[in-house]
């Protein structure tokens, strides 16, 4: 997790079985195929999942996510390209940001 949180790791590569609902799975594993860098706006991920109506459904599914450093709910933003919602607050996403440009 360290070498992750300092830039020298860009992906994690041992098996998640992650449990919850169908809808909820989907949107994870959605989020583990944003690349190390990228954001992705919750949007993006309901059509991803093709479910392009379900956008706060997406969001309601990265707030349980159980792992959301390795299944990356940090990098996921609002239409508008603004910081919204993160289970750790507002403060916690913008400063991981501010600190890995």
């Amino acid at each position: 997790m360290k070498t992750y949180l300092n830039g020298e790791r860009q992906k994690f590569t041992f098996e998640i079985d992650l449990i919850g609902t169908a809808f909820q799975c989907s949107v994870w594993h959605a989020l583990t195929e944003i690349r190390y860098g990228e954001l992705q706006s919750y949007g993006k991920i309901a059509e991803r999942i093709g479910n392009p109506r379900a956008v706060r459904a997406v969001g309601a599914a990265n707030e349980r996510n159980p792992l959301p450093i390795v299944v990356p709910c940090h990098r996921v933003i609002g239409k508008s390209k603004d910081l919204t919602g993160y289970r750790g607050g507002l403060k916690v996403k913008s400063g991981y940001w501010i600190s890995n440009e």
